[in-house]
């Protein structure tokens, strides 16, 4: 691998640990385990904010740090630190020998390495001078305030990070990625005299900052958070009750993400609380419904090289026409559950043991125009953009809020609608989907997953989508 070099230089020349000394300790640590391995982190992080007009935040932070991880049977011995030297890697082999059986368990085969890469290793953080991002979002200030006279608001934000690991298993090669991450984002509050409104959009990648701080690309975001803000401020109270639901295209494929997604990880379905658990090779979804969660895509947000337990990522398909044909699969619940790792095995930090997440997750186009989609509903909901939501993975229920949404009448998008929430169960959705767009896209690349206090980042996308029946939660009275 490509990051190899790299990241020996990072981790042992430069902090002076030998890497043969490091490998037996490792080795030791994991003697009469089934799995484990030794996870080293450096990140560099940095943000800029810019609100009402001035720098509101600046800030710019280095962690680093070890995890090691022993694992036997369905227990997980887990010890991590800041520092690098062999002392606290051998006071962490010590700690997580604890969970050895006496059985004498045999070490899994290590992951089969990959000289793919899908994204630059350049740290995206020197690259930019200080002075040319804070202009940058002093640029979107201005150039917001003077597009509409209605702007009362405008917060633009810059994120950036650059993250390297290595990864020590005693029975492989070792395992290395470098990871760049950027985000911009927008936010915009109208108001006219009576009441306000808020619209925001946000764009970024695993690359540097490069397109992200071209003119083309800041205006492109300003202009569609105010476009938000400036429906919203014309929106109505939404209706309540049973009705035809239309997805847009694109960022809805976060209800996917979790109503859905969420449930078809490996740990779930091990333990019997996911809705999808024990439907393998089943019906779960409407004919024509086909999701896929794929970690290859170049340049994109919610992409890995390698997993955190360094397996390459790969194209997952989950359902396939409506039936149910895979999990994502760590390590650990691969093992338990013979079945492979789907390279998902992914963590926040050095201090968190991997667990199986999502990286890219959306559903294939089908045949349907959009235009024909909409003008087949009589009366309904269009939903274009959400915010937050809560998904119960034992039952599939969820709540979502919608951020910009209109009312179909008679195959007409109409105004616009305040304060609508979907509510329904996933595994049930997904069944009740009736026509299948054929315009799918991915998010602009905002997205990150929640899942037992570890945060990652991740992509999500569908096709426009029309749903029979679900409930929508609204405010009119």
């Amino acid at each position: 691998m490509a990051d190899i070099a790299l990241t020996e230089g990072l981790f042992f020349t430069k902090t002076g640990m030998d890497k043969g000394n490091v490998d037996r300790i490792v080795g030791d640590a994991l003697k009469g385990c089934d799995d484990g391995e030794l996870y080293l982190e450096y990140c560099q992080s940095e943000t800029f904010s810019f609100d009402d007009g001035r720098v509101k935040n600046a800030s710019f932070d280095t962690s680093q740090g070890f995890g090691l991880r022993a694992v036997s049977g369905e227990t997980t011995g887990y010890a991590h630190a800041t520092n690098f030297s062999e002392d606290a890697i051998a006071r962490a082999g010590d700690t997580v020998k604890a969970v050895r059986t006496g059985s004498g368990g045999i070490l899994a085969a290590p992951p089969i390495g990959t000289n793919q890469q899908l994204y630059t290793d350049a740290n995206p953080l020197p690259l930019v001078p200080f002075d040319e991002k804070i202009a940058v979002l002093a640029a979107i200030d201005a150039y917001a305030r003077g597009l509409d006279s209605k702007v009362k608001q405008v917060s633009a934000s810059l994120a950036g990070s650059w993250q390297a690991v290595h990864i020590v298993r005693a029975n492989g090669q070792p395992a290395a990625d470098i990871r760049p991450l950027v985000r911009l984002n927008v936010t915009i509050v109208v108001g006219d005299g009576k009441r306000m409104e808020t619209g925001s959009y946000g764009t970024g990648g695993r690359s540097t900052y490069g397109d992200f701080l071209k003119e083309g690309t800041w205006k492109a975001a300003v202009d569609e958070a105010l476009r938000q803000a400036l429906v919203n401020l014309e929106s109505v109270e939404a209706p309540g009750g049973e009705m035809e639901v239309v997805l847009g295209p694109g960022w809805p494929g976060v209800l996917l993400h979790e109503a859905v997604g969420h449930g078809l990880e490996g740990d779930f379905n091990r333990k019997k609380t996911s809705a999808f658990s024990s439907l393998m090779g089943q019906q779960v979804a409407a004919k024509g419904v086909t999701v896929v969660d794929d970690g290859t895509f170049a340049d994109r947000r919610g992409s890995l090289t390698i997993d955190d337990e360094g397996t390459p990522t790969q194209r997952n398909v989950l359902i396939e026409d409506g039936i149910l044909v895979g999990y994502l699969q760590d390590r650990l619940n691969a093992r338990l559950m013979n079945m492979k790792p789907t390279g998902s095995g992914r963590r926040q930090s050095h201090a968190h043991h991997p667990l199986p997440r999502m990286t890219n997750t959306f559903m294939l186009s089908g045949d349907k125009a959009p235009e024909e989609i909409i003008k087949s509903v009589k009366k309904g909901l269009y939903a274009v953009n959400f915010g937050g939501g809560q998904v119960d993975i034992t039952s599939g229920k969820f709540v979502f809020s919608a951020t910009e949404a209109y009312m179909i009448e008679n195959g007409k998008v109409g105004r616009p609608v305040k304060g609508a929430t979907l509510i329904g169960n996933g595994p049930d959705v997904m069944r009740k989907v009736t026509m299948i767009g054929n315009d799918m896209a991915l998010d602009p690349g905002i997205g990150t997953c929640g899942k037992d206090g570890q945060g990652v980042p991740c992509g999500v996308g569908q096709p426009t989508l029309k749903i029979s029946q679900l409930t929508v939660g609204g405010t009119a009275v």
